[in-house]
């Protein structure tokens, strides 16, 4: 409720304002814009009756709002309205008048005049500003029952939108509020494709999000309990026969120390991947340069042990091999790779850097097409069963280092491309 309350009056002042804007602008400025026209208006007016003004004037009363002045032979001739118009001599009006239309200011009024001059006269016709008060006036009469009826309508308009508004925003809030809620169901319905619709189909999309990661995660946490379940079973299973006397103790160790190292490997894993989130806050990680050469020379020269059988090739098909980030990041992008290849590899594993790309390839069998897209995805199960905690930290080492990693069928083998 509060914020339909505030928004409604943040919206109504917005109108306020907008109307007192208005009003100064049509109100009061426009008028005095106008001003020019008018007096283009009275300057036709006063020489409009000076074609029949005669030296007689003091007996014709023309119009009561304009005085006249005839001259001729020297002898002025005031109509007898003149003092009502203007408390000034004739001689001193003829002082202040300068053209042939014009006006001039006398105790803060503001006077009109026109003249004409035939051949032994001289006509003037002048006038004070009441015109202009009095068009000013009508103006303002004429305008503000038209600025009335705006506001209102405006005022009515902001009421129904806003109230829209703030349902809208009201029904954002519940969707949020709901977005761990999975019996919640969105019964709402934009009439409107404007940027809240755009926000709640966000919404939406984040809410499946988070739904598939969640998911992800509860598949993730299965898979790690039943790869650290089964090396301590083993290792549990050996220290039971050893004792028993079932399994000799140099046997039994030997087993045992190969387990170990696997639950080392995994725990490695595990700090390596949440060292990852740290890694999102800093950005010095993104400064360094490494030549790639030297690790994936290294990383090979580590991985030829365990599999003698394999063909192992470099290609460095480009002069420049430098790639940001560090040197521990990238041993990890690599390591977790190879070791992957080496347990799918035939005959042959090879490794080509151009065009700022490195491509693994190895000759073992396709990847099932429904994993292929989803093998580098945390959490997310991939070749024979296996959670695929090594790809996930090599797809979000590169993501941090503004790389990307996909992995492609060949006719015989398959590539991973990272670029």
């Amino acid at each position: 409720m509060n914020l339909k309350h505030n928004l409604y009056r943040q919206i109504l002042t917005i109108v306020l304002i907008m109307f007192a804007l208005i009003y100064i602008s049509i109100a009061i400025i426009l008028p005095k814009v106008l001003i020019p026209f008018y007096e283009k208006n009275i300057y036709l007016y006063l020489k409009t009756p000076l074609d029949v003004v005669r030296n007689d004037v003091s007996s014709t009363e023309i119009d009561s709002s304009i005085a006249y002045i005839y001259e001729t032979n020297d002898i002025i001739t005031v109509s007898s309205n003149l003092k009502d118009v203007i408390d000034l001599s004739p001689n001193q009006i003829l002082e202040n008048i300068n053209g042939e239309y014009g006006k001039f200011e006398y105790q803060k009024k503001t006077y009109y005049y026109n003249t004409l001059t035939d051949e032994n006269s001289y006509k003037i016709a002048i006038t004070n500003d009441n015109y202009v008060r009095q068009m000013r006036a009508d103006t303002l009469e004429a305008l503000f029952p038209v600025l009335l009826i705006t506001l209102l309508l405006m005022l009515a308009i902001v009421a129904w939108w806003s109230q829209s508004l703030a349902q809208k925003i009201r029904h954002l809030k519940e969707k949020v509020d709901n977005l761990d809620n999975d019996k919640y169901k969105d019964k709402y319905n934009y009439k409107v494709d404007d940027e809240l619709k755009v926000l709640s189909e966000a919404i939406d999309d984040m809410k499946l999000t988070l739904h598939k990661q969640e998911e992800y995660k509860n598949q993730m946490y299965q898979n790690i309990s039943h790869d650290f379940k089964t090396p301590l079973t083993v290792i549990k299973s050996y220290i039971e026969a050893i004792e028993d006397g079932v399994e000799t103790e140099e046997d039994g160790l030997k087993i045992i120390k190969q387990e170990i190292k696997k639950l080392e490997i995994k725990v490695h894993s595990l700090l390596y991947l949440n060292k990852l989130t740290y890694f999102k806050d800093m950005e010095n990680y993104k400064s360094g340069v490494i030549n790639i050469v030297d690790i994936l020379e290294n990383s090979v020269s580590k991985f030829k042990v365990t599999r003698p059988d394999i063909k192992w090739q470099i290609d460095i098909l480009d002069k420049k091999t430098d790639f940001k980030g560090s040197k521990d990041m990238w041993e990890a992008i690599i390591d977790n790779i190879l070791s992957n290849f080496i347990r799918y590899a035939k005959k042959e594993i090879k490794i080509t850097v151009k065009n700022k790309r490195i491509t693994f390839y190895n000759d073992g069998p396709n990847i099932d097409e429904s994993i292929l897209n989803d093998m580098f995805t945390p959490y997310k199960k991939g070749i024979n069963g296996q959670f695929g905690l090594g790809l996930s930290i090599v797809k979000q080492t590169l993501s941090l280092l503004g790389y990307e990693v996909i992995a492609k069928n060949e006719r015989t083998g398959i590539t991973f491309i990272i670029k």
